[in-house]
């Protein structure tokens, strides 16, 4: 074999060779909560309110925003589903507690202009949900007096539903 042809060889081995990590770094891997997770995550939450004599809404979202599960307790007020929902949907699509989003984007502040996009909530009670340092969901509180005590409802069930979380 000549060394022309033997250099064609060597290219189209390279070639062969190289494709296939050009299609894997193509593909993206991510964790995701399972349906039963999510549920568990909710019904701890809703359960740690319930305990405080709190009537609440419970939403979880994946980390895309896409809803996985509503619980609203039978007293809870009507606005609670959609404002729970709205929060849950904020702290995926931002990354962020909507408590800290809410301190950032105050009238005259540089991000003070995220409040007006369709769909954000930012009043306290939506966290980010994560496992192993990933993002995996996000949980919204809505019912409770206060951001405050919503967000400390959604900790609350956080943290009871951690160990199913790292997995």
């Amino acid at each position: 074999m000549d060394r022309k042809h033997f250099g064609y060889l060597l290219a189209i081995c390279a070639l062969l060779i190289s494709t296939p990590s050009r299609a894997q770094e193509a593909l993206v891997t991510y964790k995701s909560l399972t349906p039963e997770i999510a549920l568990d995550l909710a019904r701890a939450a809703l359960a740690d309110c319930q305990k405080r004599g709190f009537q609440v809404a419970v939403a979880i979202v994946d980390r895309f925003g896409g809803p996985q599960v509503m619980l609203r307790d039978r007293y809870a007020g009507p606005h609670t589903p959609a404002t729970a929902s709205g929060k849950a949907w904020t702290a995926a699509s931002f990354r962020n507690s909507t408590s800290s989003l809410f301190a950032v984007s105050q009238p005259g502040m540089m991000q003070a202009g995220i409040r007006t996009l369709p769909s954000v909530v930012i009043i306290g009670g939506g966290l980010v949900v994560e496992s192993g340092g990933s993002l995996v969901g996000a949980i919204g509180v809505s019912g409770a007096p206060g951001g405050d005590a919503d967000e400390a409802c959604a900790k609350g069930g956080i943290e009871a539903t951690q160990p199913k979380l790292d997995f």
